[in-house]
Order: structure tokens, then sequence, then C-alpha cells
């Protein structure tokens, strides 16, 4: 591969256009799907026998999806190279009975998914998203991508120690949206509202997964146009990435000693515990099923895992300006300065320092420079999906990112020039 740009506006443009297209981790994989047909793969079904042909190939589940690329010749005990992602982020998700309200206001009833920064998500134009389930089993996704809620915050004027004590959010009580005023309790509204969106007839919808998001478009800040900021890039900048790198190294096809794979995981934001998380069957399920397909047998398997590696990709803590004494002094990740290697020795990261090694080597040939992370002693330190695919598939894994502000805010911020830094960090590493 040749050396990068610096700045490939064209890669972050389309990062952009996949983070406007995906406000629910299911639009995110239908996207990144897209994508990979475009490059020649094809969807599988997990109900079907798979076959051992060569080429790419992925398979969607809910807010999930694992693609991978057989090239020509590859054994059945050929070790697979993985980045790993996730398509979630923290929002306001639709209740189960979503009609309510008081005092001449509608509202919907909302649940609080994963760690949001609760004030980001106040006063700002929301629309509504996700997965509706039909009566004959069937889903169907659904954007209202225009000013539909709002979480209005209470006037100073009524709340006159905000400035001073801090703002007090109570998470039941103080950010359930307004939609509309009138009668505020009228069973089945809202679910109706969405059948006419979808193009339903009423009553067709019995199930749904529905979430809020900002209707902001993403956007090039700062004098220079040195930045951007966007919505979900935990870790749809990654996802985005990741889908980019696989899909160059499907086109480039020959010379591969491994297996490229990407495994974007939903629920990695409240712990990755159900059927398309990083800790449910989904991820080794598919690699077994890639071994076996090609004629292998559990020997064959047990020599891949060896030999595999995986790159848990999540975005990670640039330093802040106003709150650098929160960060580790010597460790100060900045925007445009390149991927993060995340480090953490009690195992809330996965790198230890052969993963190092991995990864400054993939680093050195995309000619991409690379920073480390590592927490403030006094503070905690989060985790990612990282430490979870190590125990349970016994894969050496390796955590990076970008580096970002406003983590889990209803709007982050990158630098303009990491995401395809990062892109080219990850082709290098899926083509050694």
């Amino acid at each position: 591969m040749s050396a990068p740009s610096r700045f490939d506006r064209g890669h972050t443009d389309d990062l952009m256009t996949f983070l406007a297209a995906s406000p629910t981790p299911y639009h995110a994989v239908v996207n990144a799907a897209e994508r990979l047909e475009k490059a020649g793969f094809r969807q599988v079904a997990e109900t079907d026998a798979w076959d051992g042909t060569a080429g790419g190939k992925y398979v969607l589940r809910g807010g999930a999806i694992v693609a991978w690329y057989v090239p020509e010749g590859a054994e059945p005990h050929t070790p697979f190279r993985i980045v790993g992602a996730h398509t979630d982020s923290p929002n306001l998700r639709v209740k189960p009975r979503p009609d309510t309200g008081a005092h001449g206001w509608r509202q919907v009833a909302v649940e609080i998914y994963g760690g949001p920064l609760m004030n980001s998500w106040l006063d700002r134009d929301l629309g509504l998203a996700g997965r509706l389930t039909l009566r004959d089993g069937s889903t169907r996704l659904v954007n209202v991508d225009r000013p539909l809620l709002r979480v209005p915050q209470l006037a100073i004027h009524m709340d006159r120690n905000v400035s001073a004590e801090g703002l007090k959010l109570d998470k039941q009580r103080h950010l359930q949206p307004v939609w509309g005023l009138g009668d505020p309790v009228r069973d089945g509204d809202l679910i109706a509202f969405l059948e006419d969106e979808a193009g339903l007839t009423r009553g067709e919808v019995t199930g749904w997964d529905l979430m809020t998001h900002s209707v902001e478009a993403p956007a090039y800040l700062g004098r220079d146009e040195e930045l951007v900021a966007g919505p979900r890039m935990d870790n749809l900048l990654s996802v985005h990435a990741g889908t980019a790198a696989l899909a160059a190294v499907a086109a480039s096809g020959a010379g591969l000693s491994y297996i490229p794979v990407l495994a974007a995981f939903d629920h990695e934001e409240t712990g990755s515990q159900s059927d398309t998380g990083a800790d449910g069957p989904l991820l080794g399920g598919v690699l077994e099923r890639s071994v076996f397909a090609r004629g292998g047998t559990y020997e064959d398997r047990a020599r891949a895992f060896a030999g595999t590696v995986c790159l848990s990709s999540d975005t990670g803590h640039a330093v802040h300006p106003n709150y650098a004494e929160r960060h580790d002094p010597t460790h100060h990740p900045r925007v445009n300065g390149g991927p993060i290697l995340k480090v953490n020795v009690n195992n809330r990261y996965a790198t230890d320092g052969s993963g190092r090694a991995v990864f400054a080597a993939a680093c050195e040939k995309a000619d991409v420079p690379f920073q480390t992370f590592v927490s403030n002693n006094a503070m905690p330190c989060g985790t990612t999906i990282g430490p979870i695919t190590a125990a349970r598939h016994g894969i050496s894994t390796v955590d990076i990112g970008a580096a970002i502000l406003s983590m889990h805010s209803a709007r982050e911020l990158c630098g303009a020039e990491d995401p395809h830094l990062l892109a080219n960090a990850l082709v290098a590493f899926l083509q050694p």
C-alpha cells in the first residue's frame, strides 16, 4: 500500500455521510453492508449451509455485522486478522409504552441507554429512528430525520442555583422529550405515526427498538476546518474505518497470508452481553464455520485461532485543553496525531507488549504516526470489547482507536485527519 496523504478529505467526507445515515446500529450495519456489497462481498444467511469458496462474505444479525474475505488458496488453518468495533452509542431509547405526557404536553417515554452525557441531550432537536417488527416477523427500518422531539431544560429563573451548584438531572423525571400538544396519553399514537412514516398499514407493527438522535448534520469545524463535529463517533468512526479497510484489502486480493475480518458488535455500551454483543457467540461461530466450510477440523480451528490477532478499535480520549489534569501527565494524545494505542495493566484494555509490536509494525508500514493512552492513576479506566474478545475466544487482542473529545455526548469532536490515518493503519494490519 502506498503511503497515505496527510489528509484525505474524501475519506472524512464519507465518514460524515456514514454518520448522518446511521442513526441506529441497525442502520449502521446496513450501510456498512452496502459498502461491502460494492466491493464484491455477498451476504450469507446463518440458517443456510456455508461453502468454502474464496471471496468476501458477511453476516448481519440485528445491529451487528461480521464480514470476512477468503483469499484464493486459503487453508482451513489460515489464521484471521480481525478489526473489532461496536455500532451502538449512548442515547435515549423508547420504552414499551411510549405515549405519555402531562399538563397539555404530549411526550415520549424514554429509557437511558448506556452512559450518555445527559446535559448534551437538552434543548437539542431530536429525530427518532430504529427497527420496527411486523406481525409476520419481518423487520423494517425507520428514520424520522427531522426535528420531532426535544428535551426542554428548565429556565434559569426557576433554578437560580444551577450556575453555582451545577445541573442536576433526574433520569426519570427530567429527560422525557416533548413532541406535541394535546391529550397526553393516547396509547398507540407514536407507533401509528411511525407506521405512517414507514409506509405501513395501521396495526402492522407489533414490536420496536427505537432511539433518539440529534438531527444536526456532521460538520467541519474551526478556522482551517481541522476538526469534525458529529454524532456517534463512538464508535461509528471505527466501524467506518474498518469497513473501508476491509473493502480495500479485498480489492487488492493477492498475497494475503491471513483472512481479514471486520466484526462490529452491538451493546458494547451496556456490557456486550447479548446475541449481537462481543460477549455473545456471534464472532466465534462465524470464524468456526468459516474454518469448517473450508474442510477444516477442530484441530484446524485451534491452529487458526492460535495465530489470530484482533485490533479492538474504539475511540479514546484526546487531551482536553480545559481539563488536562484529568489525564496522565506523560500521556497526552492529541487530535490529528494519529491513532492511539490503549494500555491498562489491570486489563481494562487488552494490549500487552506483543500487541504493541503488532500495531507499531502496521503503523510503520502505513507511514502512520501513533500515540499511547493510559489513564491517570487516580481515575478509573473505561473498557472496550478488547478484553472480552481476548478472554472469550483466546485471541491475541490489541486496543486502539482515534482520539476524540466529548465522548458520550450527543455530538462529539475529532480531528479531520485521524479517520483516514486510522483506516490506513487498519489496511496495513489486515494485509501485513
